[in-house]
This record gives structure tokens, sequence and C-alpha cells, in this order.
């Protein structure tokens, strides 16, 4: 695998896309659950595809594009986990410590876009 530097947002969404992992089976295995999972995996792990996508951007409108769609994968992962706690298949603890994970991200990724955009010259 390639040696890239440390970078917050690779790390945090490669640590997500783990728990969303252990997550999925969780529903799977201990509550039955085949619909949300399978969505919130599949959201939940390609933030992180998307991020990683992005690290060999052509130009910088590509890498925005690639940061953008990782948002809204964001987003929609939000989305399922509040679905799941409502739901009561996963708790309180088990929501707010993801959510606290996935408002991370979320925020960092509209960091990153923005600053992509004001640095202009695409």
């Amino acid at each position: 695998m390639l040696q890239r530097k440390e970078n917050i947002i690779i790390k945090k969404t490669e640590e997500f896309s783990d728990r969303i992992i252990r997550m999925y089976q969780y529903l799977i295995d201990s509550k039955n659950e085949k619909t949300i999972s399978k969505q919130i995996l599949r959201s939940g792990t390609s933030i992180g595809a998307n991020i990683a996508e992005s690290t060999f951007a052509q130009s910088r409108l590509d890498f925005i594009s690639k940061m953008s769609i990782a948002l809204k994968e964001a987003n929609e992962t939000s989305f399922w986990l509040s679905r799941l706690y409502k739901g009561n298949y996963i708790n309180k603890v088990q929501f707010d410590s993801m959510n606290t994970d996935i408002d991370s991200i979320i925020k960092i990724l509209v960091k990153i876009i923005k600053t992509s955009k004001e640095r202009g010259n695409y």
C-alpha cells in the first residue's frame, strides 16, 4: 500500500468506516436488521472511498467534486444513524458516539470544500 502522510480526514474516515462495518455486522447478527444496515454500510464506507479517490484527483475541480460526494454520503449516513436510533436498533450511547464522529467528519469536509473553492484556479 502506498504510504501517505498523516491526514486527519483520511484517518477519521478510515476509522469511521471500520466502525460502520462493525455496526453493520452487529445489526445483522444481533438485531436481524438487513435494510437500513445495508444503506448505512454503503453510505458510511463511501465517505472514505471518495476521500481516497480525491488524493489522486486530476484537478482542483475533480478534488472538490470527490469531497462534495463524500459530504453527501456523510449527510446520508447521519440520516441513517438517526433512523437506527429512532427505530431502537442502536441505543443512545451508540448513537451519540457515532453521531459525534460523523458530525466531526461533516465539519471537516465543509471546511475543505470551502477552502478549496476559495483558492479558485480550477
